[in-house]
């Protein structure tokens, strides 16, 4: 597929609010096929997406093919009163959970249709969404299963901080995945 017909586009949360159908149908594909498979709580999602979507600094950057969505990514600086580091199953230093304005982005979603992977537009909605943050750096969770796309942060720079519970019950933990970012410092 010829780059030039594949467009990125940057939006802020009032942007993105209005196209939560379209995200919550593409969520619905990616979390209900391997290695996920789980039934998807799509009022669930419809719920966080309009959450997220209003908060200070919210950010979304989707991947089209003409009019199509290929994939996205979404995320928001953290609050200095975040519940982001509350469910860890081990405790980390204060030193690395401790927020304040401007510390940490939480990349919350990167989701790219299972017929376009392997075409580097995962990694381009990734540095796409990251470019230019002022945030110190960034946080991700991760299920560990999904072997294909941890190695692809990894090699982008992500490294693993710790495990937390799953917010589904009955779940695996999560890995939480640090990076720092380059406008920072």
């Amino acid at each position: 597929m010829p780059t030039s017909e594949m467009s990125l586009r940057l939006l802020d949360g009032r942007q993105s609010a209005a196209l939560a159908g379209e995200m919550q149908a593409l969520h619905a594909e990616v979390y209900s096929a391997p290695p996920f498979r789980h039934e998807v709580d799509a009022d669930g999602f419809a719920r966080r997406w309009r959450v997220q979507c209003r908060q200070p600094g919210f950010a979304l950057a989707e991947a089209r093919h003409g009019g199509y969505l290929v994939g996205f990514a979404a995320g928001m600086p953290l609050r200095p009163s975040t519940s982001w580091w509350r469910e860890l199953t081990s405790p980390l230093p204060d030193t690395i959970t401790t927020e304040h304005p401007g510390r940490t982005f939480a990349l919350t979603d990167l989701l790219v249709r299972a017929a376009w992977r392997r075409q580097g537009i995962g990694r381009d909605l990734h540095d796409a969404i990251l470019a230019g943050r002022a945030e110190e750096r960034a946080t991700l969770t991760i299920d560990p299963a999904a072997a294909p796309a941890l190695a692809a942060l990894q090699r982008w720079g992500w490294q693993k901080a710790a495990r937390a519970r799953n917010p589904r019950p009955g779940e695996p933990a999560l890995d939480v995945l640090i990076r720092p970012l380059l406008a920072a410092g």
